[in-house]
């Protein structure tokens, strides 16, 4: 098992295929991404290894993201050798949306059990003044076709953003009163390139928990390989709601993940300072020296973040590591 000093188990790998991305959101990559980003890129068969390696230490839940990682060619073969490794019962995307609408019966083919959708707006205008795209209703269509699907996870990423979707919490709630799916807000995190952006738009979603309260909404018990969110249910709506507030008390005593890059370096915390390298590990068939090599590294994984610091560790960005 991978466990680490403070007795926290890990159960679930968010692994990052790519640090490229095709939209231009204003809290990520404003000015697209660095030219070099998709040099030495996992390949398919390190992926196996990999992912082999931390099924075998009780990895249940592989999440696949980026940047955006429908730009990966073989991105359906990644899902399918996720799927198919021993042990694995959960293979999730995040995903900006933009070949949903292609690609989804392929995804869905190869094994995908659930999808998370970057949804910053429900407003088109200010969908395109955050992420650079005019594509919200092509977005929103996929989306119905991945509960028409019969996806069971359906869920949308909203990071909150004082001048842009503060306001909304109204049209998000309404959105998701006849529909299947979570839509999770998600409080802006500092990183090394957006300190003025992030006192700029920063929003504690503190005050959404306050409203979901006073109006009847109730928090519901996290599933065992559950990410970070906070999800709340409320009988007169289909959907629900969550809350991943990274700056809350104890944000940190449940961690059950860990993250690799699409580099094959191992995070041992989003905005740890150093990153370890497992690509040499990774060239070779027998799990062994890895599965060793993870137990160990886990060790030294810190009790918490320390975002409250202003440290936001060695975090370029939010699409280097996949967020």
């Amino acid at each position: 098992m991978l466990i680490d000093a403070y007795a926290r188990r890990f159960t679930y790998l968010r692994l990052s295929i790519t640090e490229s991305c095709n939209f231009r959101c204003s809290y990520c990559l404003p000015d697209g991404p660095d030219c070099s980003s998709r040099k030495d890129e996992l390949t398919l068969p390190e992926i196996k290894r990999l992912v082999k390696a931390f099924a075998l230490l009780g990895t249940r839940k592989v999440r696949i993201t980026g940047g955006e990682p429908s730009l990966r060619k073989d991105l359906t073969d990644i899902i399918a050798a996720c799927k198919a490794t021993d042990g694995i019962e959960q293979v999730a995307l995040t995903t900006n949306g933009y070949r949903l609408q292609r690609d989804l019966s392929n995804w869905q083919q190869a094994g995908l059990d659930a999808i998370n959708v970057s949804v910053d707006s429900l407003d088109a205008a200010t969908f395109h003044l955050v992420t650079g795209e005019n594509r919200l209703p092509a977005i929103l269509d996929g989306i119905d076709q991945a509960i028409a699907a019969g996806i069971s996870n359906v869920k949308l990423n909203t990071v909150l953003l004082r001048q842009h979707n503060a306001m909304q919490l109204a049209d998000f709630l309404e959105f998701v009163r006849h529909k299947a799916v979570s839509l999770r807000f998600i409080e802006l995190m500092r990183t090394n390139d957006n300190q003025a952006y992030y006192q700029q738009q920063h929003l504690s979603g503190a005050g959404i928990q306050q409203q979901l309260l006073q109006q009847g909404w109730q928090l519901q018990q996290k599933g065992r390989s559950a990410g970070p969110a906070l999800e709340y249910a409320h009988p007169d709506f289909q959907g629900q709601i969550g809350l991943i507030m990274p700056y809350s008390k104890d944000f940190c005593a449940d961690c059950n993940r860990l993250r690799v890059s699409s580099r094959g370096q191992l995070f041992l915390c989003l905005f740890t300072e150093q990153q370890q390298g497992l690509r040499s590990l990774l060239q070779q068939d027998d799990p062994e020296p890895l599965m060793h090599y993870l137990q160990r590294a886990v060790l030294g994984k810190a009790e918490s973040h320390d975002l409250h610091q202003g440290n936001s560790g060695s975090t370029r960005h939010l699409a280097m590591i996949g967020g």
